[in-house]
């Protein structure tokens, strides 16, 4: 039996074309198989690893292939014989003698074209499962992904696939993503990608397909309390609190209209900006109750044209921009760790060092690890010394968790710096609800578009040394319920 195939193998591989087309064949099938078993054990766990076994070895395989019938064409052209000529002369009469079940060479034939296409379905289907998975995604191209990769693993959504958001569902949704990862494999071979690399809003799939998944606008009602702490630079590093019940309803009963309402099915708002890239509006168009639209124009920029097909349909990600892939702002990424006690709060001016530390000019991680290091104990040594001994675990806390931070947020490469990816989730610097909600965007009288803080949260305390400001005959004891109060009083439904 071995050496009727060996025979077959010898008979196709008729010059040198051949022979390196079953020799690549061969070898790339081997090697594959040898590489899926180390991945499977787990010795071998590389994303380039990955991209051997089930991308570059299967296409080495294909090349193989198509090399020996490329052999066998240049042959019958070089030599004038016919196909059949070449097979006699190439077979034996053995192999070529008829029986029931047709020649031997007829059968080994189809037994190789059997195997071949079982071994290439299974390439296939293993190439785009591992495709799918987010450590290939984030890992594949390490230098050009590494940012996105640093921010999705400690991301809301870090337990989601990549392709659940950036894919979608559907055979014209794989197709596309493959044409549109064909062109971002060119262009990171060539070099011919931007840094750092625009955010892919322009590519995802609709929110219909994608977020509403998870979160859709039914499940939007009530109110949500939200406390933002943020802290001072003198030497208490001393708390500020600014509270807010945010209204989260859709809108879908009178009054009680909150964040949520741009999205509810009921309504539609519809906008162009400049350049098409959501952040400063040209006009603005709310659908009416008589099915018309009302269109707010910005007056700063009425001489500006713009393409109808830059026209789009608000939904989720223009507001939740950076769902995933979030970059932070320095002063809030400490607010935040010293919040959550990685950073000691009682160590003297720890707000403001550790914001000096990271937002210092640096050229490579490890400069800006040692520089980190070397500004918080060099701080602590000449003003505080003896906190080097009392406080010593707190400080290489502290250095070690701005180092994360630090090289999280912050990619050389990519040119990837501080407020490079800015966020629309809220209204910070004029951008994010203030996008729309200004006194720019005005109506055909020139009413502009309401901007009311109320309309979307009521503040119970604004950058105030207590989290409840507003809230007078709160305590600690009784907050509970003088909340609840404040609420039902507030609000004809609401939730905690």
């Amino acid at each position: 039996m071995k050496k009727k195939y060996l025979n077959f193998i010898r008979g196709v591989s008729i010059n040198k074309t051949g022979k390196a087309g079953m020799v690549l064949a061969t070898s790339s099938f081997a090697i594959m198989i040898f590489l899926e078993l180390l991945r499977v054990t787990g010795v071998l766990t590389s994303a380039l690893v990955g991209l051997f076994t089930y991308l570059l070895f299967p296409t080495l395989f294909v090349v193989g292939l198509v090399l020996i019938p490329i052999g066998w064409m240049k042959y019958k052209k070089t030599t004038g014989k016919t196909t059949k000529e070449l097979i006699e002369k190439q077979f034996s009469k053995d192999e070529l003698a008829q029986s029931e079940v047709g020649s031997a060479l007829v059968r080994t034939l189809l037994i190789f074209t059997f195997i071949n296409l079982i071994f290439l379905s299974v390439a296939s289907m293993r190439m785009l499962n591992y495709m799918e998975e987010p450590v290939f995604c984030g890992t594949a191209c390490h230098s050009v992904m590494s940012p996105e990769w640093a921010t999705y693993q400690v991301s809301p959504h870090s337990r989601v696939k990549c392709v659940d958001c950036h894919v979608g569902e559907g055979i014209g949704a794989l197709v596309d993503s493959k044409i549109n990862g064909t062109w971002q494999m060119i262009s990171v071979t060539f070099d011919l990608l931007e840094r750092p690399i625009p955010t892919p809003v322009h590519q995802l799939r609709p929110a219909r397909e994608t977020c509403e998944k998870c979160h859709w606008p039914e499940k939007f009602y009530g109110s949500k309390i939200k406390s933002i702490v943020h802290y001072d630079s003198d030497e208490t590093s001393t708390p500020k609190y600014t509270t807010l019940v945010l209204k989260v309803d859709a809108g879908e009963e009178v009054g009680k209209a909150g964040i949520h309402w741009h999205i509810d099915d009921a309504n539609e708002v519809r906008y162009a900006s400049i350049d098409d890239e959501r952040k400063e509006m040209l006009w603005v168009e709310v659908k009416q109750d008589d099915g018309s639209f009302k269109r707010f124009t910005n007056r700063k920029h009425t001489d500006i044209e713009y393409a109808f097909d830059d026209e789009r349909k608000m939904d989720c990600v223009d507001c939740h921009n950076r769902a995933t892939h979030i970059y932070e702002n320095p002063r809030e990424a400490v607010d935040k760790r010293i919040r959550k006690g990685l950073i000691d709060h009682e160590l003297p001016y720890i707000k403001r060092e550790a914001l000096g530390a990271i937002t210092s000019g640096f050229t490579t991680h490890d400069v800006a690890d040692e520089i980190i290091k070397n500004h918080l104990i060099s701080f602590y040594r000449d003003n505080y010394p003896n906190l080097l001994g009392t406080k010593s675990k707190s400080i290489d806390k502290a250095i070690e968790t701005l180092q994360n931070v630090y090289n999280t947020n912050i990619h050389f490469g990519m040119n990837v710096d501080w407020g490079v990816y800015p966020n629309f989730l809220g209204h910070k610097n004029g951008s994010g609800c203030f996008r729309c909600h200004n006194n720019d965007l005005v109506d055909e009288v020139g009413t502009p578009i309401k901007n009311d803080c109320t309309m979307c949260h009521s503040i119970l305390a604004n950058d105030s040394p207590q989290p409840f400001t507003y809230l007078k005959d709160a305590t600690n004891e009784n907050r509970d319920s003088v909340m609840h109060e404040y609420l039902k009083d507030e609000f004809l439904e609401y939730s905690l």
